[in-house]
């Protein structure tokens, strides 16, 4: 059985299709500058999340609400990932 890689489950085949559709209907001129354009927006977008990430924490510690809530639940998390990979591990080894 042959796995192909896929992206946001779509295949390369219909990787190349979307950008030949998109340099026919832009032109490879226009392609940089739309990439370009999109990398902005998508850092604009980061910036604006970290930002109210920030001040949801510091408004958090401000009125004394506990926020370490999440660091306990990620390292039960790992915990628990750490014990599934040791057991599966020893499965694997018998295979």
């Amino acid at each position: 059985m042959i796995q192909q890689a896929t992206f946001l489950f779509i295949s390369g085949a219909e990787i190349a299709f979307i950008l030949f559709i998109a340099i026919m209907v832009f032109g490879a001129d226009k392609l940089p500058e739309i990439a370009r354009g999109l990398g902005k927006g998508m850092r604009t977008l980061k910036d604006a999340t970290n930002d109210i990430k920030y001040e949801i924490t510091k408004t958090a510690d401000k009125h004394g609400i506990d926020t370490d809530i999440t660091k306990d639940v990620k390292k039960e998390l790992d915990k628990v990932k750490d014990d599934i990979e040791g057991f599966t591990g020893s499965v694997k080894r018998k295979f």
